[in-house]
């Protein structure tokens, strides 16, 4: 009887004489061994192709952050010629002292930027820190109350081995931030005491346990989270410029300079970024949302004048459950700039590719070309204009006084919203149904109305470009008509844009392409904060005093619409 034979441990002459049997048996052994070769080399090449994939993310992030490093050395580069070769005398006083404030800002921010990259490298590849002049600091001021921390190891027992002897306080490390509330300044002590194992001491094991300071906002800085909150607020939302918060606080008795409150803010601008970018994401989120915009001066200090920039704001529809609005600074107002922010597509029509990409919905605006390009039919299927009725009941009411047509467009458009009105409080498919029952009808009159009028006045007229106006974006006019979930207007957006305008009016001009980004991050976060019932102030501190230690993947915990006031 012939032995079994395997393929491991074949010679050449056992091939001889071999049976047909024996022949099949090791071609079959053969052709496992060769399947079981062709999966292990398949693996091999998975393996090696997501190790490849790792390998090309990792050059990618490398890429990404050195060319963000190199843009932020060669910003803190530009500020600092600025700052010492600036032409003071081609600006005012006002000019030059918010220009001193932004650059102070500005340079805050860029190096917490700088900071946190630089912390991200590798530690071998790692750019050498340069040593920077710390300004001596001022003792916090002996009046003011004193609220103590006190941090103590959990077990104050040795745990050297062979030991467990109760350890003996043997002194403390105390580090005072100055923080405020409405009115009134005090002063937070956290003491950090000291713990030793004597019994070790006398071994000649010296052995010490202190609890780790907490994370703060500014590293190293005096100013706790409230004090931050109460500077952003003050600059951002009560538009005070910091020469008038120093006198303020001086007032109390608290020496704050102008350029620490200007650092302390550009530090907490470049630490929010990441709470910024997770609410865009919220906001973008929302099927509806309003988008307007409005000018801002800027700043050109090597021309010792100012350029008009642009705020773009975003708001989630004013009907939807969740409110949010966002506000972007921008050097321009071309249609690229809310083409960058609703995001390009990157594909054709429908591919994958352009569905993570572009944001789809319906977007209530005015009727400003700006918008034509985001809203091309032809690139953008899933997006939908809404045009304004109110800017076009405007259009009417500039001509009141002169024009009896115009009269009647107010009364027959003043129905509308009078009806309007009563389907506050109904969801998006009762107010829907009510539309079709009530208003619809009301719109189909002002149509043919508004088509029989623009037949009897005369082309070129004030009344005949009012009326076109309507006629000429009717679908897109009566948009809320086809669905319940869109608004009759954009007056919504138009009031979470007037801070801007007050302040505007307030300090002029920003200092800063840098400084208005940061004023849309902390006016966005604010007044969104509002728009859920939330003191800014309150929103603000803890923000600021959590996001040190938040995780990232977390970060959308901090976002106002889920934030909820810390218990007493």
């Amino acid at each position: 009887m012939q032995r079994m034979l395997s393929m491991h441990d074949l010679e050449p002459q056992d091939l001889q004489g071999l049976s047909q049997e024996a022949v099949t048996a090791l071609a079959a052994q053969m052709l496992e061994h060769i399947r079981h070769q062709a999966s292990g080399l398949q693996s091999k090449d998975h393996e090696l192709e997501l190790q490849q994939k790792l390998l090309q993310r990792k050059d990618r992030d490398i890429a990404w952050r050195d060319a963000k490093i190199e843009k932020i050395t060669f910003e803190l580069t530009r500020l600092k010629r600025w700052k010492f070769g600036a032409k003071s005398e081609a600006m005012d006083a006002q000019q030059r002292q918010m220009f001193q404030e932004t650059l102070l800002e500005d340079e805050a921010d860029l190096e917490a930027q700088l900071a946190a990259l630089q912390a991200a490298l590798p530690k071998t590849a790692a750019a050498p820190k340069a040593t920077r002049k710390q300004p001596r600091r001022q003792a916090l001021p002996d009046h003011l109350r004193r609220v103590e921390h006190h941090h103590e190891p959990e077990s104050t027992a040795c745990a050297t081995h062979d030991c467990g002897q109760q350890m003996t306080r043997v002194g403390e490390d105390v580090s005072e931030r100055l923080d405020i509330v409405p009115a009134e300044f005090f002063v937070h002590r956290h003491i950090y005491g000291k713990w030793t194992c004597r019994c070790c001491q006398r071994q000649g094991i010296e052995r010490l346990v202190q609890e780790p300071a907490d994370l703060q906002i500014i590293a190293g800085g005096i100013a706790a989270s409230g004090l931050v909150a109460h500077t952003l607020i003050s600059r951002f939302v009560d538009h005070l410029p910091y020469y008038r918060q120093e006198a303020i606080n001086a007032r109390s008795g608290v020496h704050t300079p102008r350029s620490t409150l200007a650092r302390t803010a550009g530090n907490a601008g470049a630490a929010m970024v990441p709470l910024y970018e997770a609410h865009k994401r919220f906001v973008l989120s929302c099927p509806v949302l309003h988008a307007d915009e409005t000018p801002v001066a800027m700043l050109d200090p090597g021309a010792g004048k100012t350029k008009r920039a642009y705020i773009w704001a975003y708001a989630r529809g004013e009907l939807d459950a969740q409110a949010g609005v966002i506000y972007e600074f921008c050097l321009g107002r071309g249609s690229k700039y809310p083409g960058a922010f609703l995001g390009a597509a990157q594909g054709p029509p429908g591919s994958a590719l352009e569905e993570q990409t572009a944001w789809r919905g319906t977007l209530v605006c005015d009727q400003y070309a700006g918008y034509d390009a985001v809203l091309d039919k032809r690139v953008y299927p899933q997006r939908i204009a809404a045009h304004c009725v109110a800017h076009a009941r405007r259009k009417f009411d500039e001509l009141v006084g002169t024009s009896e047509v115009a009269k009647e467009a107010i009364k027959r458009i003043g129905w509308i919203y009078h009806v309007e009105g009563q389907f506050q409080g109904m969801d998006a498919q009762q107010r829907s149904v009510a539309r079709d029952q009530l208003t619809r009808p009301l719109w189909a009159e002002l149509h043919v109305w508004l088509r029989l009028e623009r037949g009897r006045v005369p082309d070129g007229g004030s009344i005949a470009g009012a009326i076109d106006y309507s006629l000429n974006s009717w679908v897109a006019l009566t948009r809320h008509l086809e669905d319940g979930a869109v608004p009759i207007d954009n007056n919504f957006i138009e009031r979470q844009i007037k801070p801007w305008a007050m302040g505007r009016r307030a300090w002029l001009f920003a200092g800063s392409e840098l400084a208005g980004q940061r004023a849309a991050i902390v006016m966005s976060l604010v007044q969104s904060a509002k728009l859920h019932g939330h003191d800014p102030w309150a929103y603000l501190r803890d923000v600021l005093e959590r996001l040190p230690g938040h995780p990232n993947s977390r970060i959308e915990e901090l976002l106002p619409h889920r934030w909820q006031k810390p218990a007493a």
